[in-house]
């Protein structure tokens, strides 16, 4: 099992930034490729960036170019640095980990908010 713990949401306004962290827990040896997706009011989660074990990393296009994703193996953490935001980027955001047989953990979520 894996436990992920999600921290950094909050309300910031338009054009601003916000990091998020995720730190994980638990059996990290299985764990493969680490990421974040976000679910909107009303909407379906969507995915919005991964990063595998050894660094290559994918970007949805709605982020790239304003949100980098982090990963520290020693420290079993990974982050998002989210720039130039945008009230569409509005929602709660989840810490994902796929471990290597496949099975997919989830954190219990942060909001982020962008005021318009």
């Amino acid at each position: 099992q894996v436990q992920l713990v999600e921290s950094g949401g909050g309300l910031v306004q338009a054009g601003g930034s916000l990091r998020l962290s995720c730190v994980a827990s638990g059996s990290i040896f299985s764990i493969n490729v680490m990421g974040w997706y976000r679910q909107a009011p009303g909407k379906q989660r969507e995915l919005v960036t991964t990063i595998t074990r050894v660094g290559s990393s994918y970007y949805a296009d709605s982020v790239k170019g304003r949100f980098t994703i982090s990963r520290d193996n020693a420290k079993n953490t990974v982050s998002l640095q989210m720039n130039s935001l945008k009230p569409e980027d509005t929602a709660v955001y989840y810490c994902n980990a796929r471990a290597f047989d496949l099975t997919n953990y989830w954190g219990r979520g942060t909001q982020v908010t962008v005021s318009s």
